[in-house]
């Protein structure tokens, strides 16, 4: 299923007034109809604590109807009996080019979903390369301008990045993650500029810097020397687990010392409340795989 919509265009920064220009993109998502927390994989899981299933349903309604009222196209993949975590679809793969890398998961619960997306995929038109090393797609592959911030640490296993360096012919940037609340990529930055603005400066984003180590914060502070860096206690409701088209951008709503931050920067932030999902340890990127056709 998916919403109508015409082909994106690219997000600027308008050269003329220096405000933003939003862009609507295309995204995949899977409606968390199977969610609950039945094993452990990460510090938010408990599978002690309950869950109710249709309140994350909700939640994710919520999500879904914010992104169709600034106009992305949607797109959806049929969640699967036994894949309680398939509604994060970030982790489903990576998209660019009219390619689709598929995701190889590290733990076993989650391993049957990397079939599921690369069969969506290749039903829906994208040349899909196959992993030959582990990783967990958009969760630790993220695109910025025209450059690939690749994480490791916790999930992604490193010489994937090189792989995605062959398939894509784009300069990828290994991160090093260090903090275990903090496990993927898109829980520690966010993508403020999808497209680099039409003034010449870099695609912006925010992180938390202690996700990361001194390397890393080394490389982040000279690429992005605009950056805005996010307090613990925001990245800590999942606040940079974000979705930006250039100007507004959808956010935890609990997240709002980074709400604050981004109206100082000239975006709108959108903050909508998925704290059921949090229980699993996913927010609004988690949720938000984007196609890059």
């Amino acid at each position: 299923m998916s919403s109508t919509l015409n082909h994106p265009t690219p997000t600027t920064q308008d050269a003329a007034t220096g405000t933003r220009v939003p862009n609507r993109r295309r995204y995949l998502m899977c409606r968390p109809d199977r969610f609950t927390v039945s094993y452990r994989i990460n510090p938010w899981m408990n599978p002690d604590d309950p869950t109710d299933t249709s309140l994350a349903v909700s939640q994710w309604e919520q999500l879904h109807q914010a992104y169709l009222d600034l106009g992305h196209r949607i797109d959806l993949i049929d969640p699967l009996d036994g894949l309680p975590d398939m509604v994060f679809a970030a982790n489903g793969g990576f998209t660019l080019d009219g390619i689709a890398y598929g995701a190889k998961f590290t733990y076993e619960e989650r391993i049957p979903e990397g079939p599921a997306y690369m069969d969506w995929f290749e039903a829906n038109g994208f040349r899909v390369e196959r992993p030959e090393f582990v990783n967990e797609g958009e969760g630790d592959i993220m695109l910025v301008g025209d450059t690939i911030l690749a994480g490791t640490g916790f999930r992604t296993d490193p010489r994937s990045h090189d792989e995605v360096r062959r398939i894509f012919d784009r300069e990828v940037v290994t991160l090093n993650l260090v903090n275990p609340s903090f496990y993927h990529l898109d829980t520690a930055i966010a993508v403020l500029d999808p497209v680099a603005p039409a003034d010449g400066s870099p695609a912006n984003i925010a992180y938390l810097p202690t996700a990361f180590d001194e390397a890393s914060n080394r490389i982040l502070e000279q690429r992005y020397p605009d950056a805005i860096h996010v307090s613990t206690a925001d990245a800590a409701v999942l606040g940079l687990n974000s979705i930006s088209n250039g100007r507004e951008v959808v956010i935890a709503a609990r997240a709002v010392g980074f709400e604050r931050q981004l109206r100082e920067r000239g975006y709108t932030p959108i903050g909508v409340d998925l704290s059921e999902l949090l229980l699993g340890g996913g927010g609004v990127k988690c949720c938000t795989l984007e196609l890059r056709g």
